[in-house]
């Protein structure tokens, strides 16, 4: 193999890579020597085909495979030679008119990670914002999750059904006349204003009573997940069999028991444990913003273009599915071009803050155990069907880049909280609302965060924008997740999930999409139409 430097300017580095025909040739033998045992032939005894033969019979896809193997082993000799640290996938591109028996050349090109001198971690003062888990907050908590468990009692018959009553009906869809699977349903109790079916359905029912029958019509939204109803007008004969309204809710021991609880006490136990919970998660995230503050404030230097771009184009196509359901989305989207500069930079700053964490990491041997690597990939196996989870589990643990892209939001929190343990932490007890406002007050000044991405998440300043159209609601915080893992309240208890509250992760530091996405091996596991689907939203 010979090796010739073409490019190298900044992180991008580029190579002419001569793989010799000897070299190709040779590796055909050794594929003919691999599969010959396997071979049959009329006239020879198993295994004893002659190799010219094996030849004759198998050789463009003997001469394939051995092209591919010796692509891949001039590709790793050359890392490791040039001592090269890819930020992503090296793109390797065969000149066009190889022809079999000739010298192959190949271009190598790809982005290199940066060289990070050392990170200092001495000197980091945090303030941890504390908030006790009171009686009253506990409370507070149960009272929530009784008002989500709604209970409804019967109405005199001459009741007019009105918003937060629930009705039971009997329904009858069709389009154009014909009906369609799923679109027929009986004793469904459909709660009026919880916007759970399809929009216009809920409100038609305001004002009807016990024995009523009544016409809705509606239309299926643009993203209805069955195809054939997509922005379709629908009509649905709705019989009315009944009319609740809601009753209260007594918290006592009774409330307990209806929870598979033997009391209040016990209620207010596994309450407090997921308030404590809540609160540490809120706690945690103000810690980490003010962290990533101070690593981005002390270092600097360059990233590799194509991780940038590779973040800031998943920044930007959920900002994108978050105006498109803007009440104005061709105003919101114009208004959020104005600022699509303000979020490359942010992806900017979520690439650098993954490198550098994961430089920290690497330096003080911070390290995810096969147990925990094992526990990652059980649980995103859960995505796929029952059928494909060990097609998937398989696919990871025999692809590094895909098994590296699932580790690393684990490594990134086991590093920040090594950072923690070496900081300098001053404790002060606060209120949840000031905790929460502490948290607000970075938002309001000018952090831009991505909803629920699943990377990383930092914020920004960036110059305040007059008001267009209703922002995205990624724009409140342009690099933000929803709390998760340890930093998420945990749901242990039958309680309303907690608001959702986000903290900020910097994108992994070798994220690379695997080339050939799990999917192809596995599906994700999909929700089947509801019985009902007919008024499902």
């Amino acid at each position: 193999m010979k090796t010739v430097e073409t490019l190298n300017e900044g992180l991008k580095r580029e190579y002419r890579v001569t793989i010799t025909a000897k070299d190709i040739d040779a590796r055909v033998d050794d594929e003919v020597k691999s599969i010959a045992p396997t071979v049959r032939m009329p006239g020879f005894r198993p295994g004893k085909v002659p190799p010219n033969l094996i030849r004759k019979m198998h050789g463009p896809a003997l001469s394939a495979d051995a092209l591919n193997k010796a692509i891949d082993a001039s590709v790793r000799d050359l890392m490791a030679k040039e001592k090269l640290r890819p930020a992503l996938q090296p793109a390797v591109a065969l000149d066009e008119g190889y022809e079999a028996g000739k010298d192959a050349e190949l271009t190598v090109s790809l982005e290199v990670l940066p060289d990070i001198a050392t990170p200092s971690i001495d000197g980091l003062k945090l303030e941890r914002l504390t908030v006790p888990a009171d009686d009253k907050a506990v409370m507070a908590k149960i009272e929530e999750f009784a008002a989500q468990m709604k209970r409804f009692e019967d109405a005199p018959k001459t009741k007019k059904a009105a918003q937060g009553d629930q009705v039971i009906i009997d329904f009858a869809g069709s389009v154009d006349g014909v009906a369609f699977d799923g679109g027929t349903g009986e004793d469904m109790a459909v709660e009026i204003g919880s916007g759970q079916l399809i929009p216009g359905f809920e409100d038609q029912l305001v004002g009807v009573k016990t024995g009523d029958e009544k016409v809705l019509k509606v239309t299926f939204p643009d993203e209805y997940p069955v195809e054939n109803l997509k922005g379709k007008p629908a009509e649905f004969a709705v019989t009315v069999k009944e009319v609740k309204v809601p009753a209260a809710s007594k918290i006592d021991d009774e409330f307990a028991k209806s929870l598979g609880l033997e009391s209040l006490d016990k209620l207010k136990e596994l309450m407090k444990d997921q308030v404590e919970q809540e609160l540490n998660g809120l706690t945690r995230t103000y810690m980490k913003r003010k962290l990533l503050d101070q690593l981005a404030a002390s270092h600097d230097f360059d990233v590799p273009p194509t991780m940038v771009e590779a973040e800031f184009n998943q920044i930007w196509q959920q900002l994108e599915h978050e105006v498109s359901h803007e009440e104005d989305p061709e105003a919101a989207k114009a208004e959020l071009e104005n600022d699509r500069e303000d979020y490359r930079a942010i992806a900017v700053r979520r690439v650098r803050l993954g490198l550098l964490l994961s430089e920290i990491g690497q330096a003080h041997g911070v390290q995810v155990s096969s147990q925990e690597m094992q526990r990652l990939i059980m649980q995103a196996a859960q995505q796929y069907r029952p059928e494909d989870r060990g097609r998937f589990m398989e696919y990871v643990q025999q692809d590094a880049l895909a098994a590296a892209q699932l580790r690393a939001p684990l490594y990134e929190d086991k590093v920040v909280d090594f950072l923690f343990e070496k900081a300098e932490i001053s404790d002060r007890e606060t209120t949840r609302e000031e905790l929460e406002a502490a948290i607000e007050a970075d938002d309001d000044a000018g952090h831009v965060h991505g909803p629920g991405c699943g990377h990383d998440h930092d914020h920004d300043a960036k110059p305040a924008k007059k008001a267009a159209a209703k922002k995205p609601a990624a724009k409140k915080d342009a690099v933000k997740d929803e709390a998760k893992a340890e930093d998420a309240p945990a749901k242990k208890a039958p309680a309303k999930k907690a608001e959702a509250k986000t903290e900020e992760k910097p994108a992994a530091a070798k994220k690379a999409a695997p080339a050939k996405a799990a999917a192809e091996k596995a599906e994700p596991a999909k929700k089947a139409p509801a019985k009902k689907a007919a008024a499902k939203k």
